[in-house]
């Protein structure tokens, strides 16, 4: 199973260094459509492969945000039923303490 994710890593690795190499054209990227760019006239000059890779990243990184967001109910739950184990785990300790029973149920049925 390792092999076979490195070969995907792999050959993903190799269809972006493809990519990039194919798209090295110099590209103005706005800030404003025409229109709008009377406040703002802000534009820059890069290659077509940097504005591919930085759109990739950046819907990268808004997805993990969102799926981040939408498991934080599911993180919560777990922390609550968390300490609510723990507490449980305190009152089983502090009522076989109080009753004077052995730690372990077995030996308690066999009389041990």
């Amino acid at each position: 199973m390792r092999t076979l994710k490195i070969l995907i890593l792999g050959l993903a690795l190799v269809v972006v260094v493809i990519l990039c190499l194919a798209n090295r054209g110099v590209v103005t990227l706005h800030l404003l459509p025409p229109g709008l760019d009377r406040v703002v006239r802000y534009s820059i000059d890069m290659p077509l492969f940097v504005v591919i890779l930085g759109a990739m990243l950046l819907g990268m990184v808004i997805g993990y945000l969102f799926e981040w967001l939408r498991e934080h109910k599911h993180r919560r739950r777990a922390s609550q039923k968390s300490q609510e184990a723990a507490r449980l785990q305190r009152q089983v300790k502090q009522l076989r303490k109080d009753t004077g029973r052995p730690e372990d149920d077995v030996l308690a049925l066999i009389g041990g």
